[in-house]
């Protein structure tokens, strides 16, 4: 099953749903790297060494990271939404297709 890590601006109750879908997911609260002005490379190379898909709501720097050919496990982002239900069960969805994630 897909591992995914969350940035620091992720919902946590999104996660807790993923979590309910027994999704393992880390966030950078739990891996101590939150309220550090972290770079986005560097969270993208971080969830890559842990084998981790990242998930975040922050669109324009992840996709540009992709662009660039920064080297990750995969990218999901998802949209600001407070149907968190609704988003576990869509990246439930995603994680378990051949539908393109900016997978690397």
């Amino acid at each position: 099953m897909t591992k995914f890590y969350a940035n620091e601006n992720f919902p946590l109750d999104l996660v807790q749903k993923l979590r309910q879908l027994d999704y393992d997911v880390l966030t950078s609260y739990d891996a101590g790297q939150a309220n550090q002005s972290i770079s986005d490379e560097e969270v993208l190379n971080f969830a890559n060494q842990q084998g981790r898909v990242v998930i975040t709501l922050n669109r324009e720097d992840f996709i540009s990271l992709h662009k660039q050919g920064q080297k990750h496990s995969g990218i999901i982002i998802c949209k600001e939404d407070r149907d968190y239900e609704g988003q576990a069960k869509k990246n439930s969805r995603v994680s378990h297709s051949d539908y393109p994630s900016f997978n690397r």
